[in-house]
């Protein structure tokens, strides 16, 4: 059984099996409070430090490819790379770079949330099926108790202060808020809406010299 930071992607779930999520993560971008990254729009011209084989690389590859991705192996080349200054910003979990600007003065998350929401849950030897659903039984029924809220308390909040709410990060029972995934599927209906708008409008506009043409003609 793995316990640890592990997100849930398509590609893990090849090999092991996943257990309910304990925790829900969005990718995060810690920069120098100098420079500070507030929106992906800011890293243009700049340079992502990201690791090879996170969400991080995948997402900013296929959303923003024109971002320049400086890449290391591990976690800790990252977080030297951004205290050098090789990168302009760092992006991994949220989870991870709002714990790391809290133990280092002069940077800040100034990208709390982007992309999908997705979970941190147990994972268990492929087609380990006993084991996945005693922990799956466990889970659910320490949600009687806010169990995971508490070991926040105990556990993560001297690490992330009193700024993070435990709610944007904890997940009781295994279930994940069904109002995050309705704001975030709300929001890309209202993406696809501006830009169809947007394409109305374009087309409008070019056919307008048209009609002109056709009034001078008459």
């Amino acid at each position: 059984m793995i316990l640890a930071n592990f997100t849930v992607t398509d590609d893990r779930a090849e090999k092991v099996d996943f257990a309910l999520p304990y925790m829900k993560v969005a990718l995060g971008v810690v920069s120098p409070d100098d420079a500070l990254i507030k929106d992906v729009k800011d890293l243009e011209g700049k340079k992502l430090i990201v690791v090879k084989g996170t969400t991080a690389e995948t997402y900013f590859t296929d959303n923003y490819p024109d971002i320049e991705l400086v890449k290391f192996d591990e976690y800790q080349e990252a977080y030297d790379a951004l205290l050098d200054g090789r990168g302009d910003a760092f992006s991994t979990d949220n989870t991870e770079v709002l714990a790391w600007a809290q133990q280092n003065e002069g940077f800040s998350v100034g990208i709390e949330s982007l992309g999908d929401i997705d979970t941190i849950a147990p994972a268990v030897q492929k087609g380990n099926t006993d084991l996945l659903n005693a922990i799956n039984d466990e889970i659910k029924s320490l949600a009687d108790e806010q169990f995971f809220h508490k070991d926040f308390e105990e556990t993560l909040k001297p690490v992330y202060g009193d700024n993070i709410n435990p709610d944007d990060l904890v997940v009781e029972g295994g279930v994940v808020d069904s109002e995050e995934k309705a704001e975030d599927a709300d929001a890309a209906e209202t993406e696809d809406s501006d830009a169809a708008s947007d394409d109305t409008k374009d087309a409008e506009t070019t056919e307008e010299p048209e009609e002109t043409e056709a009034a001078d003609a008459e």
